[in-house]
């Protein structure tokens, strides 16, 4: 008779792989979890690769055995497939052994054999997907489905789409057998570690460097110590030292005393002025700020790198520019704004590129924060050839404000990041990021822009995506000119 209870699924598993107490507060306390927007939008990208693999490796013939109509049923149809003469691609195969449930992405008849592969949105095969497939084996085993070789598909970020909605060679498979045969012991050694998760009481684990790897744990709030103004996160750094510290007794930045011996001179200088309560604004901030010439130029890219390209000519991961915001600042004080956002669904890169060019013009500093528009606007100078000249001539006035920063200032609030999502609020409390409603973060701009191009989202949710990505990007380049003018005014 099935088990149609199992006590372990491959996820599970995998969390007990990165952390049992991680598994043990998915099913014990799940909410306590904080799933991150970036996490979701992987969740998303993941399936729509899954989608992709399918068409690609499908026929005529092919099945996918569905989950909706419950585990059951799911089960029941699998093991009726593959005990009859069926030997056509079979989709989500669901098995389950010895209280072990796993989902197979792809299975190839190969002779007698079957032929596994695990669909992945990576662009690399990494040490969890071998783990993943191990368990994925040792279930096939232990079910009699002999396997001939198990495979990672994952994304080749080599692949150039022609717009001609085919993506065959879009997934690179790698032939991981002889891996997986390698760590195949490790398997009932996870099973009985997930079990003891599940059933005992929450596991002592020490916070360190698992809690980011091989992904972001949804319990890292819980389990770090949060309930004190200045937490060591906010020293930033490798987490092994951070969970050295926590093991030590240590919550607040300001406590560590003697332990500082420990501490990078970046961590020293975080806890220095974490003590004093207040901003340091290092000599050399008004200097460097006034160094600059006017007109200036803030300037910001919002940019889409989608796994499955949508446009002819672009590979998996690749960025493309999408949306601008600058504003423009004479030396009267006078401040002007302008912006590029073309949701048509047509490629944006070239009217953004020539958009962009007659914006700037050709004289005074163009301002960014960190290095990411240099590496656009080359990125467009190599798409135009053409307009590669005029890019580049904008490319040589760049000025990265985020070295000036993170050389003259420190705030307490900042908690050890020179992001500008961080530097804003502490240098101009009134403006924040989290007051935005809607898009308020890279990620969400990204996944916004491909949301309101989609010709099945409705026109009301297009026009508030439309409103929120100006808004977002606006506020980008807003914050760029309010974080020079307290510098510009600081002693």
């Amino acid at each position: 008779m099935i088990n149609t209870k199992p006590h372990l699924s491959k996820s599970r598993l995998l969390s007990a792989w990165q952390c049992p107490k991680r598994l043990h507060l998915e099913q014990h306390h799940p909410e306590l979890g904080e799933t991150s927007l970036s996490t979701e939008s992987l969740f998303a990208t993941g399936n729509q690769v899954g989608a992709i693999a399918k068409a690609l490796y499908d026929n005529n013939d092919s099945i996918e055995i569905p989950y909706d109509k419950g585990l059951t049923a799911a089960l029941h149809q699998t093991t009726q497939l593959l005990a009859s003469n069926f030997h056509q691609p079979l989709f989500e195969a669901t098995l389950h052994h010895d209280g072990v449930l796993v989902r197979v992405d792809v299975l190839l008849p190969d002779g007698d054999h079957w032929r596994a592969i695990e669909i992945k949105a990576s662009a690399s095969v990494k040490d969890v997907h071998i783990i993943d497939c191990a368990i994925q084996y040792w279930v096939l085993r232990g079910q009699g489905v002999e396997l001939s070789s198990i495979s990672i598909g994952h994304i080749n970020n080599q692949f150039v789409y022609q717009g001609d909605g085919n993506y065959d060679g879009l997934i690179t498979e790698v032939d991981v057998t002889e891996r997986v045969l390698e760590r195949l012991h490790e398997v009932p050694e996870l099973i009985a570690k997930g079990r003891a998760a599940l059933s005992g009481g929450v596991p002592d684990v020490a916070v360190g460097a698992h809690c980011s790897s091989p992904y972001d744990c949804p319990f890292q709030s819980h389990c770090w110590p949060m309930d004190t103004e200045y937490p060591l996160t906010g020293l930033r750094g490798g987490k092994d030292k951070l969970g050295a510290l926590v093991a030590a007794g240590y919550r607040d930045i300001r406590d560590l005393g003697p332990a500082t011996d420990e501490l990078s001179s970046v961590q020293k200088r975080i806890y220095r002025v974490t003590c004093t309560g207040e901003a340091e604004v290092r000599d050399g901030a008004r200097k460097a700020i006034a160094a600059l010439g006017f007109p200036r130029y803030y300037l910001d890219f919002e940019t889409i790198a989608p796994a499955v390209p949508i446009w002819a000519g672009t590979r998996p991961y690749a960025a493309a520019a999408v949306q601008w915001s600058c504003h423009i600042e004479e030396a009267d004080g006078v401040i002007r704004h302008e912006e590029f956002l073309d949701l048509s669904g047509e490629p944006p890169m070239r009217p953004l590129a020539e958009s962009l060019i007659s914006c700037l013009g050709t004289d005074g500093p163009v301002l960014m924060y960190t290095s990411y528009e240099r590496t656009v606007i080359n990125g467009l100078a190599r798409l135009f050839p053409d307009l590669a000249a005029a890019l580049r001539a904008i490319a040589d006035r760049l000025v990265d404000l985020y070295p000036i920063v993170r050389n003259h200032y420190y705030h307490p609030k900042m908690l050890g990041s020179w992001s500008i999502k961080a530097v804003l609020p502490a240098m101009v409390p009134e403006m924040s990021y989290a007051g935005l409603e809607g898009i308020n973060e890279g990620m969400g701009a990204a996944d916004g822009f491909l949301e309101a191009i989609n010709p099945a989202t409705d026109s009301a949710r297009k026009q508030a995506l439309e409103e929120q990505l100006l808004r977002y990007c606006r506020f980008d380049t807003e914050a760029m000119v309010e974080i020079v003018r307290v510098l510009a005014a600081e002693a």
